[in-house]
């Protein structure tokens, strides 16, 4: 009863470690399209973003508040950058290209 005992952890450990090895491919497909989700919403967000703060920024100058313009051109920057290295950083990710 105790070589039963002491070999049976041995025995389970052998008896399921055929069963480990037989393990399929996991399918990344949907994190994939997942990630070309966000990056296509970067794209957008950035676009948005970047054009909205220009139009801001172009009515504060024809009106001639100069000071008022400048937190537009600052969100046209960051818009650009949402655009730009958003985009990028997310496809690198994935190991996808950026296609815009």
């Amino acid at each position: 009863m105790l070589f039963a005992r002491s070999t049976a952890p041995i025995v389970f450990a052998l008896g399921v470690s055929g069963v480990a090895h037989a393990q399929g491919t996991m399918d990344f497909s949907a994190a994939k399209t997942l990630m070309q989700s966000f990056q296509t919403f970067a794209v957008y967000a950035g676009a948005v973003i970047c054009f909205g703060s220009l139009i801001f920024a172009g009515i504060r100058l024809m009106g001639g508040r100069f000071q008022d313009a400048i937190p537009g051109l600052f969100g046209a920057l960051f818009g650009a950058g949402v655009l730009g290295w958003g985009a990028g950083w997310i496809s690198s990710l994935t190991g996808q290209s950026v296609n815009q």
